[in-house]
């Protein structure tokens, strides 16, 4: 069975991420959850104004 969570790796700004932290904490989160919520909004707000995507399992 296929894992359901895909790892993917980021390459940003050092200072950039430091201050991304920081903001994660803030709102009591890790940053990887503070990115996967920016996701969520991002796809919504595009969803919401162009339509929902279809994705397939291969995806």
């Amino acid at each position: 069975m296929q894992d359901k969570l895909l790892r993917y790796t980021l390459r940003v700004d050092r200072v950039l991420f430091q201050k991304f932290r920081y903001i994660a904490e803030s709102e009591g989160r890790s940053a990887n959850k503070e990115i996967e919520q920016y996701l969520k909004r991002c796809v919504t707000e595009y969803e919401n104004a162009n339509g929902s995507i279809e994705v397939g399992q291969d995806n």
